[in-house]
């Protein structure tokens, strides 16, 4: 099997959501919002892709500004393929698409909070998110 990598290859929406359902970050996307996960592969700015043939096996899906900050908000590997370096690759690529003082930022499920300080990040506790629906307090 030779896995293909392109850079901002075109994916459809539906190409997308069979890859979060196979690969179980489905459970923590709304993939049930056609139209969100339809943003949410337009607004990208930076995808890598993993490719079995024609079937999408891998994805790291960036919002950058390419010099400062990169947020890695979906790494996604297909269940099938797991445990073969995808992953790692899918991150390295993405990392070679920025510029030398950007930073690549993830927030890690939580299943996977161990993978990622064994290949090189580091742990930032300051992370913080507002919930759609959630008002800053401006008083």
């Amino acid at each position: 099997m030779a896995i293909k990598y392109k850079v901002n290859e075109p994916i459809t929406t539906d190409q997308f959501i069979d890859l979060l359902e196979r690969s179980t970050l489905g459970e923590r996307r709304p993939i049930e919002d056609y139209d969100c996960m339809a943003g949410m592969v337009s607004n990208s700015n930076l995808m890598i892709t993993a490719w079995n043939d024609d079937i999408l096996v891998g994805i790291a899906r960036s919002v950058t500004d390419f010099h400062y900050a990169c947020y890695l908000s979906d790494l996604a590997v297909h269940q099938d393929y797991q445990k073969l370096g995808i992953g790692k690759r899918l991150q390295a690529l993405t990392q070679e698409q920025l510029g030398p003082r950007c930073k690549l930022i993830l927030i890690a499920a939580p299943a996977a909070n161990s993978y990622y300080g064994p290949i090189g990040y580091s742990q930032n506790d300051r992370c913080w998110v507002l919930e759609p629906g959630t008002q800053i307090l401006t008083e």
